[in-house]
């Protein structure tokens, strides 16, 4: 299958405004646009909390010490 031109795409909304009408093509986009922002928000979320992580576990760098062990 090629790749999709101007005049293909075109003819595809035609047909999609023809089967469904503009109401519910437009309801239907935006839901779409509904789910990319929370996929986006969720892809951040998630890059957040192991940012995090990773900033926790970054500041305990010192080694525990046993009561054995002199401090000098």
């Amino acid at each position: 299958m090629g790749r999709f031109g101007i005049t293909e795409i075109l003819i595809i909304g035609v047909v999609l405004l023809v089967l469904f009408g503009r109401g519910k093509v437009s309801s239907l986009m935006g839901e779409v646009g509904k789910g990319i922002t929370a996929f986006k928000r969720g892809v951040k979320d998630g890059s957040d909390e192991i940012e995090q992580q990773k900033a926790a576990e970054a500041r305990d760098v010192t080694p525990e010490t046993t009561p054995d062990q002199k401090k000098v």
